[in-house]
């Protein structure tokens, strides 16, 4: 098949862009966002344990990149102690009890969001009040804090609220994301008088001015000092619980004081599979990490590799893994347009090592802030099939198969890989090929997630790294449609990757060279080094 070239004419042939890894003795925590790192890296310092670490930086992330994820997402984690089981914590998306699936009406055409949907009336499963779910991630924290956690819960919320009463900080990297869904922030007024100061997309001052510029939130860093003051359970009764329902369902969507109070994460034994000499762990159900799994046991009777007939071999059991997904789990086609969610690792001096993913689910969630408590939503109604009598359909009070990834790997010797990414459904083809990098190669991080990739997230159609070499792209060109583009942070055709590593005592973090603001931060580094 013939390979379609999507590369930009204007990028350097010769750019090569690169990220060390860390690597430290002590505590690391990967982000993509370096300020929250270096919070939950503050932490670790404090003498507060792996997940003490990932609730602080989960609470500053959700501030300072609020489009992504936030106390109105949801997620999941694993949380592994040093030479213990892995835990699962499952914070996910679930429908409101009265929601209808009625008020769905199909309509010509697709929609266009992440997955090319069959188009609902006004966009109603992807934008706005009707398409949010209960947002758990809140829960899943809660519950990992009472199990692992050190530190008072206070103590954990309190750089959040510094930078909510602060505001979020606008640099070019802020005016692209919000200027790329503009549309969907100014549907509703309480979004767009948090993002779109004077109508538009905010930019930052020249530096010449000394200035900076802010975009403060108030009501949502007095809900996150109440949340601080009362515990996460604030969230999901009492005068928060109110003010939320009444705000969504005064727009005319379903989540009610009900839904909240009665929302629980739920806590199990992590899955396993056996791959190698190595066994993953994963979260039991509706997510990515069922997928990754079933495409590595595909893989296992291959020979190993990072060859090119290795990653043909790698691509072809991917496509099947994808072929169960949508048979059997109830999934469609994904669109390759900007998706939100956000990963981090954590590892502790101890070698506790914690995975966790949280997500608004699109960017910019639906859209929707609750002008009383100053959170911005989920649309996790997405996440459903809209045509009904599908196995994924919409419908009240079910859980969302999600496409996050939070995975751990164990091997020999006590060496621990907690990994994850942020970007959709390509999340699930760049965690499984930063696996086999570390399984079957014995790359270290820094080498596993800056490798060449291919994303086969929408099959057939292979999305190839344009760095990997003519014999590879040959070899997959004669079994797939193959689209040649650049590795850069945007468009991201390949997601946005971090991990840690515990190896013989010593601990390793890597994130994604390809994105501005991600790093890996040992506790104790300097914001500036």
């Amino acid at each position: 098949m013939p390979i379609t070239d999507i590369r930009s004419p204007n990028l350097s042939r010769d750019l090569c862009v690169t990220k060390p890894a860390v690597r430290s003795g002590g505590g690391i925590v990967t982000a993509q966002n370096r300020q929250a790192a270096q919070i939950g890296a503050d932490i670790l310092r404090a003498g507060g344990s792996a997940v003490d670490a990932a609730i602080a930086t989960s609470f500053a992330i959700g501030v300072l990149e609020p489009w992504m994820s936030g106390i109105g997402g949801v997620g999941a984690l694993l949380v592994r102690p040093a030479g213990g089981p892995v835990t699962a914590i499952d914070a996910g998306a679930r429908s409101p009890a009265a929601l209808d699936p009625a008020d769905f009406p199909l309509v010509e055409g697709k929609d266009g969001d992440l997955f090319g949907w069959p188009n609902v009336f006004e966009d109603r499963n992807v934008i706005g009040p009707r398409s949010i779910c209960i947002p758990g991630l809140l829960r899943g924290l809660e519950r990992a804090h009472s199990r692992f956690g050190r530190l008072p819960w206070a103590d954990l919320m309190a750089p959040a609220i510094a930078l909510a009463e602060a505001g979020v900080f606008v640099d070019t990297h802020v005016t692209l994301w919000i200027a790329q869904d503009m549309a969907r922030i100014a549907r509703n007024p309480a979004c767009a008088a948090w993002f779109l100061p004077n109508g538009v997309p905010p930019v930052a001052p020249a530096a010449v001015s000394g200035q900076v510029l802010r975009l403060p939130n108030p009501a949502l860093a007095r809900t996150l000092r109440q949340i601080a003051s009362d515990g996460p359970g604030a969230l999901y009764t009492g005068a928060i619980a109110a003010a939320l329902a009444q705000d969504v369902q005064a727009l005319g969507g379903y989540l009610s004081t009900e839904d909240l109070a009665g929302f629980a994460a739920t806590e199990t034994p992590a899955a396993t599979e056996p791959f190698r000499d190595r066994t993953l762990h994963l979260v039991p159900e509706l997510n990515g990490g069922v997928t990754i799994a079933l495409a590595l046991r595909q893989l296992n009777g291959a020979p190993p590799g990072t060859g090119p007939q290795a990653t043909l071999a790698a691509a072809r059991a991917m496509a099947a893994a994808w072929d169960h997904r949508f048979t059997h789990l109830g999934d469609g086609a994904e669109r390759t347009l900007p998706s939100c969610t956000t990963h981090f690792s954590v590892v502790d001096r101890d070698g506790m090592a914690v995975s966790l993913t949280q997500t608004l689910l699109s960017l910019f969630g639906s859209g929707v802030v609750s002008p009383q408590t100053g959170i911005l939503l989920n649309n996790g109604v997405n996440w459903f099939d809209p045509r009904p009598g599908r196995i994924n359909a919409i419908g009240p009070g079910r859980k969302a198969l999600a496409n996050y990834a939070p995975m751990m790997m164990t091997g020999p010797d006590e060496d621990v890989v907690a990994i994850g990414g942020s970007g959709g459904r390509k999340i699930l083809p760049a965690v499984y090929q930063a696996l086999i990098h570390l399984a079957d190669a014995g790359h270290d991080l820094e080498t596993a997630i800056s490798a060449p990739r291919f994303d086969l997230s929408a099959p057939p159609t292979l999305v190839a790294d344009a760095r990997f070499d003519a014999d590879t792209l040959d070899l997959l060109a004669a079994e797939f449609p193959v689209v040649l583009t650049d590795r850069q942070e945007h468009p991201n055709s390949f997601t946005t990757l971090g991990a840690i590593r515990r190896r013989d005592g010593v601990n390793e973090g890597m994130a994604e060279p390809w994105h501005l603001w991600a790093d890996a931060v040992a506790e104790g580094a300097p914001l500036f080094p």
